[in-house]
């Protein structure tokens, strides 16, 4: 389905294609989809000048009464699921499942959002003084600045965006430069939903195109106190620096560098399942994509035997057709790194089945490969780096705590995995010595998250949360309330004055 076909679909203008300079290609063939225009410094002044004035009108509109427009979204939402996930494979190559799987995260995270719009709770605690109450709340924050990646070009935003809006904030949405596309279709039916809807202001909701001058434009801002970043652990740390230096919020999902444990009592099938779809899905380009696995010696030759076999029949290809498993890398610099990682990896002894780019012959314009085994070696060295293709490094262990500890030893610490039917095994990943990521599954791959636990991780992956659990605090202001009902000043402590 062509873009034109796609905003036809949607009922967006397609003027809105052509009427810029700034060039969209399609990783499937290379060709060029749309010509967009970016925002001035003067539009994206223009746009913050609403979003401030949308603020103060959203946050006074009750909390449920917020989650009926989440709800409205999130109709206009299943009603478009195919189309929106033709365009994601469209714009950023993902595979036609994963296209629509990520419409449906959107979705789950709507349905999420109107709970929470009745569930905004804050707390009563026991004064030590007499005829005193002690309350703590949660209040609207301010605009929110939402960055988001081309690999999940639009739930990402949509994770930040439902529970910003049910929490009283209005929104500021940078993309990928990209997937703009993926952008303005959301926005137009976020302003369809809007539409009628009594109290929704405009400006509520609004998308900034630009390059990485704006994203800074945007860190850099007083007036927008959080900013929800996602992306390389590079962009993470001047994106964090910048919100820090002016006392400003930040949610940082950045870089991760994942892995899988395999124990000797593992369950092959399922681990070899897990692998494969962790380190080959969405072409290797999920931030939860598993980069590492480590086997237990006397299985290892078995599982990567086993890994060798399933590799070999992949289908590659062109994500809209039936059967595709492995779509496009997103650009030549994309393949690039992957040509070096696997360079690298050669030269430090690793043992590399698979990489190297095909189709080329069909698609001279666009980037499919072979992904690639690593087996050994001192590759290990090398996986300290995130690489955002099919890359995966296979490493032989003899006890699990050097297990764990290999899979600690890298700067990031998003998601992990074990697979074992011992319950000790389980238990030992999952404690305070075991796993030092924000996520750790036992018999569940690295990628695949459900919207209901919140996301993120630590160390260089930032340590931001999004989606669910409580991840909606880091959208809202928390005030502590003292309330004296007495006819006396008891001061805390016991402390007497005067």
């Amino acid at each position: 389905m062509s873009a034109a076909r796609i905003f036809e679909a949607l009922g967006l203008d397609h003027g809105r294609l052509t009427d810029g300079d700034w060039v969209v290609s399609s990783p499937i063939d290379g060709a060029e989809i749309a010509r967009v225009a970016l925002d001035s410094p003067e539009a994206l002044e223009a746009k913050l000048a609403r979003s401030v004035e949308a603020f103060a009108q959203w946050r006074t509109v009750p909390a449920p009464r917020r989650g009926e427009l989440i709800r409205r979204f999130g109709a206009l939402l299943r009603k478009h699921k195919a189309t929106l996930g033709a365009l994601i494979t469209l714009e950023a190559g993902k595979i036609t499942a994963e296209g629509e799987g990520e419409v449906q995260e959107m979705i789950d995270i709507c349905d999420f959002a109107v709970g929470l719009s009745r569930q905004l709770y804050g707390r009563t605690i026991a004064s030590e003084r007499p005829e005193h109450s002690l309350r703590e709340t949660w209040h609207p924050l301010g605009p929110v600045g939402v960055i988001s990646a081309f690999n999940f070009p639009m739930a990402v935003w949509a994770w930040n965006a439902t529970l910003a809006v049910v929490c009283g904030n209005s929104l500021l949405w940078k993309p990928s430069e990209k997937t703009p596309l993926c952008a303005m279709a959301c926005q137009h039916l976020f302003a369809q939903a809007m539409a009628g809807f009594d109290g929704a202001p405009d400006g509520l909701s609004q998308v900034v195109l630009g390059g990485r001058e704006t994203g800074v434009a945007l860190a850099d801002d007083v007036r927008v106190p959080l900013i929800s970043a996602t992306g390389s652990c590079a962009m993470g740390r001047q994106v964090g620096a910048r919100v820090a230096q002016r006392f400003g919020k930040s949610i940082l999902e950045l870089g991760g560098n994942n892995a899988i444990i395999v124990t000797a009592s593992a369950d092959l099938d399922l681990a070899v399942r897990a692998i494969v779809f962790g380190a080959v899905g969405t072409a290797g380009q999920r931030c939860t994509t598993t980069r590492r696995v480590f086997v237990q010696r006397e299985v290892a030759p078995v599982l990567f035997e086993r890994l060798q076999q399933a590799y070999a029949a992949l289908p590659i290809g062109d994500p809209r057709e039936a059967g595709t498993l492995v779509g496009p890398l997103i650009d030549a610099r994309a393949f690039a790194q992957m040509e070096h990682a696997l360079q690298v990896a050669r030269e430090q002894g690793g043992k590399v089945v698979g990489g190297g780019r095909v189709l080329a012959d069909r698609y001279p314009d666009a980037y499919y490969v072979l992904p690639a085994l690593i087996e050994g070696g001192g590759a290990l060295d090398n996986s300290f780096e995130e690489t955002f293709a099919p890359v995966l490094y296979c490493f032989a262990y003899d006890t699990l705590d050097e297990a764990i500890a290999c899979q600690n030893a890298v700067p990031q610490g998003l998601s992990s995995a074990i697979f074992t039917t011992d319950v000790r095994e389980a238990e030992r990943f999952l404690a305070a010595t075991g796993s030092d990521c924000g996520i750790a599954n036992v018999n569940v791959g690295t990628s695949g998250a459900e919207i209901g636990g919140a996301f993120g991780g630590e160390k260089a992956t930032g340590g931001g949360r999004e989606s669910g659990s409580d991840a909606w605090r880091g959208y809202m202001r928390r005030q502590t309330a003292t309330i004296n009902y007495s006819d006396d000043l008891p001061l805390a402590q016991g402390i007497r004055f005067g």
